[in-house]
């Protein structure tokens, strides 16, 4: 007859694989995902602000199942589809909107037309650059601790949850390639601007890890040169991609990828990995029909060469075909394109997608 020591075993760990499970079945593979950002992952937290910077009204979120939320694309987002591989049920709540007992499956802190430099995107009003981000992690900090009971508690859960980091791409868009409203470009070189980027991300990075960050995933910028904006403004037949715009995102994401190192030398506690976001991009834009697309030089909706002059108006119609498209809108992906970005973030496909491993090993370290 078994002891009721080994039935009450027995009965726990029943019990914890319940709570670590999602409405698949899927175990968790960590018990909370926060997320930082721009639009590309911005979820709901600009909704609230004074900034032209928002999603949220149709056709944005015309196939998520919950309609238009905030976010900047037709339906799920890269960290959507990321939180759904790591066995998450449902998606991470956004700062505006999470409370009590929720913000223990993470936060998601992101915000449209946000940067690394605090003053990118401000021609767009309303965002919450990257320490602001931070800033707001530090008090949901504070109230895990309220709910865990102390510090050590608080410490041990986080150390095992994943932390995903998506930001530059505004700094470039919104401030280095935008002479007449930004000095940056003036003041410095491409290379200089990304050491510039790469030094104040690296100082946020390590407030994050005093407050409790140990895996950090850092998504590289993509090939801003490609998207429909770049090609309608630089390209000549608005196919060709624009070189000194993509050859400045390549600095930043050399950067980046060092930093990965330093960090990881730093902190021997903690492990950060580079997702090349840029890499998977070349790959699609090369090879589109591989991954099932037609067209990846103009939005689906949009105004104007390429529907890139700017984002999609409200209650604009889009395109009917919309999986065949890279790009939404003038500088956002589609769901379909963000699935792949995921999918590859969290099971390299290649050793060159993410360094040194992927969000799925980084999830089991």
């Amino acid at each position: 007859m078994a002891s009721g020591k080994y039935i009450m075993n027995i009965g726990l760990v029943i019990v914890v694989l319940v709570l670590c499970s999602n409405g698949f079945g899927f175990a968790q593979q960590v018990p909370c995902y926060f997320i930082f950002g721009d639009s590309l992952v911005d979820n709901g937290n600009n909704n609230q602000l004074n900034s032209l910077a928002k999603a949220n009204y149709l056709p944005y979120g015309i196939d998520f199942s919950g309609g238009p939320t905030g976010r900047f694309s037709n339906g799920k987002t890269t960290v959507d589809v990321v939180a759904e591989l790591l066995g998450f049920n449902g998606y991470i709540s956004p700062f505006a909107t999470a409370s009590g007992r929720d913000i223990l499956r993470g936060v998601n802190y992101a915000s449209a037309a946000a940067g690394i430099r605090e003053e990118t995107g401000q021609q767009l009003g309303g965002r919450i650059s990257f320490r602001g981000q931070v800033q707001n992690y530090q008090r949901t900090v504070t109230q895990i601790v309220n709910l865990l009971g102390d510090e050590n508690t608080a410490a041990d859960y986080l150390s095992q949850c994943i932390y995903s980091i998506g930001l530059g791409s505004n700094d470039y868009l919104n401030n280095y390639f935008m002479p007449l409203v930004y000095s940056s470009s003036r003041q410095f070189t491409p290379q200089q601007y990304a050491n510039v980027l790469i030094q104040a991300y690296a100082q946020q990075l390590t407030v994050l890890y005093n407050n409790g960050a140990r895996k950090l995933a850092l998504f590289g910028v993509g090939q801003i040169g490609c998207s429909p904006n770049a090609l309608a403004q630089n390209s000549p037949d608005g196919r060709t991609c624009v070189a000194r715009i993509n050859s400045a995102n390549q600095l930043f994401n050399n950067g980046l990828r060092s930093l990965v190192d330093r960090f990881n030398n730093q902190f021997p506690d903690a492990r950060a990995i580079y997702v090349n976001v840029y890499g998977i991009f070349q790959d699609i834009i090369n090879n589109p029909s591989s991954y099932g697309f037609r067209v990846t030089n103009a939005g689906c909706c949009g105004v104007g060469r390429n529907n890139g002059q700017i984002t999609c108006l409200p209650f604009q119609p889009p395109c009917r075909n919309r999986k065949e498209y890279l790009f939404w809108d003038a500088f956002h992906p589609t769901e379909s394109a963000n699935a792949i970005i995921a999918r590859r973030a969290y099971n390299a496909q290649s050793s060159s997608d993410a360094y040194p491993v992927d969000i799925n090993r980084l999830a089991q370290i």
